[in-house]
């Protein structure tokens, strides 16, 4: 989005909406300093506030945007306030948020968290809480069971978003002090921790992978459940094929809202990157529960996305279109542009 051709393919999409939600990581706060982030961020909100005129901007953070809540939590402690529920609001009139919502023109922005209502029966939320579920080894997975095992575990049954965020804001606020260090801290807490494992394991841009990400493949993923496994982290799998990284976001997200009791006809969610359901498939809408959907992302991540949109589970560039009635739709903005366009810093 620090692109203005993709800005402005976004930009024409929502023109006219009542209201455009940001559904977390909108800011790479482990990427980089904040003042960088925050130079990166502004162009995108005046063309976003253009677009959007008079309606609202509502921002969920996610894990890696967390940080943004940091003046907002600490006016609700300061106020002695109530344990979080499924929706809090509050203007961004504060912080790095509230800086950005200046560029924003005569657009509302708002924060919202853990989620937002959309409508009756429509729910959106980042999603970074399925990680406390995720049965993959991906480093936030690991992180947040550390934090768990220290502090006890959680609760077996229902949980609360203060549940959540006994674990997982922790490993947040040491990821966001790490960027704010030297560059060497930087790749550690940064965005494509990750991705690089993926890269490794299964090359890059359709390209097969290397013999050392093919040792780190049969080695070093099952070396690190097994760890994982001894200190009492898990249930883990060591398959990180793009498939079951996509079932096992869903399965986590379904446990979330089931733990947290939201009761949806639909949950949006983004986190995972993986866009969803495709076509007709399965698995998205649990006996009992919503029907699950996800954004996908707006980054370009080529060591995961394959050779197009065509054979890729990952492609950037969703959104979620919410009527005034009828389910939500996805809807696909990037799946004609290809690893060339996306690379291009023009």
């Amino acid at each position: 989005m620090r692109r203005p051709q993709f800005a402005e393919l976004l930009a024409r999409e929502v023109e006219g909406a009542d209201e455009v939600v940001l559904l977390g990581d909108v800011l790479e706060l482990r990427d980089r300093p904040l003042a960088d982030v925050l130079e990166l961020a502004r162009p995108f909100f005046e063309t976003l506030g253009e677009a959007v005129g008079d309606g609202r901007i509502v921002v969920v953070p996610g894990n890696h945007d967390h940080q943004l809540l940091a003046p907002w939590l600490e006016r609700r402690r300061v106020r002695g306030a109530s344990s979080l529920g499924l929706e809090q609001t509050a203007k961004a009139n504060a912080g790095a948020l509230g800086s950005l919502a200046r560029r924003a023109g005569n657009t509302e922005v708002v924060l919202a968290y853990p989620g937002i209502w959309v409508r009756p029966g429509i729910y959106a939320t980042h999603g970074h809480y399925l990680d406390a579920h995720l049965t993959v080894p991906t480093f936030e997975r690991l992180g947040v069971g550390a934090v768990e095992r220290l502090l006890g575990g959680l609760p077996s049954g229902s949980r609360t978003p203060d549940d959540y965020e006994s674990v997982q804001a922790p490993l947040y606020s040491f990821l966001y002090s790490l960027a704010q260090g030297g560059e060497r801290a930087r790749r550690v807490a940064g965005a494509n921790a990750s991705a690089r494992v993926w890269e490794a394991v299964h090359g890059r841009d359709g390209r097969p992978p290397t013999r050392r990400g093919r040792l780190a493949g049969r080695v070093a993923v099952p070396g690190a459940v097994r760890l994982a496994r001894r200190l009492g982290i898990g249930p883990l799998n060591p398959d990180l094929s793009a498939a079951e990284i996509g079932r096992a976001g869903v399965r986590a997200m379904s446990e979330v809202v089931r733990r947290l009791a939201i009761d949806a006809e639909h949950v949006i969610f983004g986190h995972t990157h993986r866009p969803g359901p495709r076509g007709s498939e399965s698995g998205w809408s649990p006996p009992g529960g919503p029907r699950l959907l996800n954004t996908g992302s707006w980054v370009y991540a080529p060591g995961i996305l394959g050779h197009d949109s065509r054979d890729s589970q990952f492609w950037p560039g969703t959104v979620v279109l919410v009527e005034d009635a009828g389910a939500p739709e996805l809807r696909r903005l990037l799946h004609e542009h290809g690893h060339a366009e996306l690379r291009s810093p023009r």
